[in-house]
């Protein structure tokens, strides 16, 4: 029996740190969920193993209920006596404009990759959890989902609704030893973040600079170990200091 660990959005960026992490700290086999970019989800399954870990790629894209339904039953057809004990939800994309020039596919893809990826993965998973009476369920937010920010409407509104669902959800399945708990990063340096003008907004960062993909992996890590067992409904910001 394999104890798994499914990250969603894991070929690059902070899903492919926390996809490593998980395997370093807790020897997890690892589910590299991707939608699009095969040699990125290919190359995250690669160090995972070059590192003395094991990993395996499943493919399918969040919003996409169908396809979730599918690409996870089957997994699990195919493996019946292995267990997904961690799930982080942590697929999610920027279309930035100022919500007067936003286009409604801009509003309905951010909103939905976050919120529909959410329900579709979670759902799925979260049967088998109940029934194991354990399991760690991370989403990764944003301080935008808490504070704002401007050019970001639909990206907020799709952070704070995984805020808002993480808590409620966290008081449904708590009696069954599952917790549920939101991480909001602040600038992480990744593709999400490298076209904002990282000079200039240093300068409003306690800690003068961006933050690094691990630094969330290590959050992440901690969140899904036996130590943070008693932690639930909780967002934890990982931001460098503004004020949230």
């Amino acid at each position: 029996m394999k104890k798994c660990a499914l990250i969603t959005g894991a070929s690059r960026g902070i899903g492919r740190a926390i996809a490593i992490q998980l395997a370093k700290d807790h020897s997890y086999h690892i589910l590299i969920n991707y939608s699009v970019n095969t040699l990125a989800a290919n190359t995250a399954k690669e160090l995972i193993i070059s590192e003395g870990g094991s990993a395996e790629i499943i493919q399918f894209n969040v919003q996409d209920n169908k396809s979730v339904a599918e690409n996870l039953n089957q997994w699990k057809s195919d493996n019946p006596d292995d267990i997904i004990e961690v799930l982080v939800n942590n697929a999610g994309i920027t279309k930035d404009n100022l919500f007067l020039w936003m286009e409604a596919d801009n509003w309905n893809s951010v909103v939905d990759i976050s919120l529909k990826g959410f329900y579709n993965v979670t759902n799925n998973i979260l049967q088998d959890m109940i029934k194991l009476k354990k399991g760690r369920i991370v989403n990764i937010a944003s301080i935008s989902g808490l504070k704002g920010n401007s050019g970001q409407t639909n990206y907020s509104a799709a952070k704070g609704g995984l805020i808002a669902a993480s808590k409620s959800l966290s008081q449904e399945v708590a009696r069954r030893g599952i917790t549920v708990n939101a991480i909001a990063p602040g600038f992480i340096s990744s593709d999400m973040t490298k076209n904002l003008p990282e000079k200039e907004l240093k300068k409003f960062i306690p800690l003068r600079r961006f933050g690094t993909a691990e630094e969330v992996a290590h959050l992440v890590s901690f969140i899904a170990s036996d130590k943070a067992a008693y932690i639930t409904g909780e967002v934890i910001n990982i931001n460098g200091g503004i004020y949230s």
